[in-house]
């Protein structure tokens, strides 16, 4: 059973930086399709960036060039390095691990992000 940690959100001015992480346990993370999602107050959960098993990333429109995922093998780790944040990338920031299998899927708890204009 995986089991997926979000940590990093916070407040930040408009232009600042976060870096948000996300730690997986019972599951491996190079193993898995790792994304991050974002969900504003009244919005669905959106698509931010993801990470795949070969270590290539994509991105939703808005976050290419100001927001990069990577990877820690070692730390089972992978991380959301944000820069140049607006206060439209205001939401709860999730976690998910597809191990591409149909009870593979798992989420995390979210990690609040604000960004103050």
């Amino acid at each position: 059973q995986g089991h997926l940690v979000e940590s990093g959100g916070g407040l930040v001015q408009a232009g600042g930086s976060l870096r948000l992480s996300c730690v997986a346990s019972g599951m491996i993370v190079s193993n898995a399709s790792v994304s991050w999602f974002r969900q504003a107050p009244g919005k669905q959960r959106e698509f931010v960036a993801n990470i795949g098993r070969d270590g290539s990333a994509s991105y939703t429109l808005s976050a290419k060039g100001r927001f990069t995922i990577s990877r820690d093998i070692a730390k089972n780790t992978v991380y959301l390095q944000m820069n140049s944040l607006k206060p439209e990338d205001t939401a709860v920031y999730f976690c998910n691990g597809f191990l591409g299998t149909p009870t593979g899927n798992y989420w995390g708890q979210g990690t609040q992000v604000t960004v103050s204009s």
